[in-house]
């Protein structure tokens, strides 16, 4: 790995530290749209908030363009309604749980300010007077922890969080604080939304390389928005950008089932539960990885899907890719090796800048 490629870790935090739920990713494209603009030839905001960049190829006679896709939207939760003591009761935007990234701060994203608060069960030394706690205590009830179960403290009334602009529909996130990242042994990085947020800092990586050595043919680098419910965004872009191939970057799991593990290279997908991933885009992959050394592990993913298999499955793309950061704990407190990011940039580079085979 050169030195082109050392890992920008002051971005990724950046990119942590800022809320970017389902429908409101301002604050992430904000960020994004600074970095990429000096290194693409033409950039926007597409209707459905996505931010586009666009990096001219070499050959340009032949209408072919790769449109590559990480989203920069994060799991988070919406309010369902506000109790008359302030509280508020969450429904989950995106696949989560409370378990998943555990009770404590949240930033209640107002439309007139952010409100800090906690999201709690209440407290452990309770009996069935309390069916909601006790329920889910293991050695009592023995449910799994679930959203009917916590509420959101606010210290608030009613009257102020209106003043707030909280109501139903406010996005909720986990709270800024539980966002820096950790060091993890000699070669491991933690934190919570590392989902997208390092493919993100991945793709923004690599518009600044090939700035500077061309891509074969057109490139749209394409930040979406909503994938977390559904990819209808990146599908969208798909429909709308020129391209015969849609590329998605993601977080990869790493369990014993698809046989990949978080120290390896990257993961190239075959499949997932949306649709198989063109099998020559697949291959070249992991052929492209093979000559860096970067040791590339195959998979066929289940409970899995992508705004690139969204827009395959939805006849929105003729071809798709899936490329992947190896990952512990995804959808939870995510763990990923320190050379994963500078990894998936190069691989990806150097796929870009390969003149695109017809199709078998």
């Amino acid at each position: 790995m050169t030195d082109q490629y050392q890992l920008r870790r002051d971005l990724l935090q950046e990119l942590l530290w800022a809320y970017g739920p389902c429908g409101q990713e301002q604050a992430v494209r904000d960020i994004c749209h600074r970095e990429l603009e000096p290194h693409v030839d033409e950039s926007w905001v597409d209707p459905a908030g996505n931010l586009v960049g666009l990096i001219r190829g070499e050959s340009r006679d032949d209408g072919r363009a790769t449109q590559v896709m990480a989203h920069m939207d994060e799991l988070s939760m919406l309010v369902k309604r506000i109790e008359g003591d302030g509280s508020l009761h969450l429904t989950p935007l995106g696949t989560m749980y409370p378990g998943n990234f555990g009770l404590g701060p949240v930033a209640v994203l107002g439309d007139r300010r952010t409100v800090s608060a906690v999201l709690t069960l209440g407290s452990e030394h309770t009996t069935k007077e309390s069916p909601r706690i006790w329920e889910t205590k293991p050695d009592q009830g023995d449910k799994s922890l679930d959203w009917m179960h916590v509420y959101v403290f606010t210290g608030h009334t009613p009257d102020e969080l209106t003043d707030a602009g909280v109501q139903a529909g406010t996005r909720v996130c986990i709270d800024r604080s539980k966002r820096t990242l950790v060091d993890v042994g000699d070669g491991y990085l933690g934190s919570y939304f590392l989902d997208d947020r390092a493919p993100v800092t991945a793709l923004l990586h690599t518009a600044r390389v090939l700035h500077d050595g061309r891509p074969a043919h057109d490139v749209y680098l394409v930040f979406t928005t909503s994938e977390e419910i559904g990819g209808g965004s990146g599908s969208y872009a798909s429909r709308v950008l020129p391209g015969d191939l849609a590329l998605a970057l993601e977080v990869g799991p790493t369990e014993a089932e698809y046989g990949t593990t978080v120290g390896g290279g990257p993961i190239v997908g075959y499949s997932d539960a949306q649709c198989v991933y063109d099998k020559d885009v697949a291959d070249t992959l992991m052929g492209i990885g093979a000559d860096l050394g970067m040791s590339p592990q195959a998979a066929v993913l289940g409970a899995f899907e992508s705004d690139a298999s969204h827009a395959k499955g939805s006849g929105l793309t003729p071809r798709a890719g899936l490329l992947c950061l190896p990952t512990l704990s995804t959808h939870g407190y995510e763990v990923i090796a320190r050379q994963a990011i500078p990894h998936m940039a190069e691989l990806l580079v150097e796929f870009l800048r390969r003149p695109a085979a017809d199709p078998p």
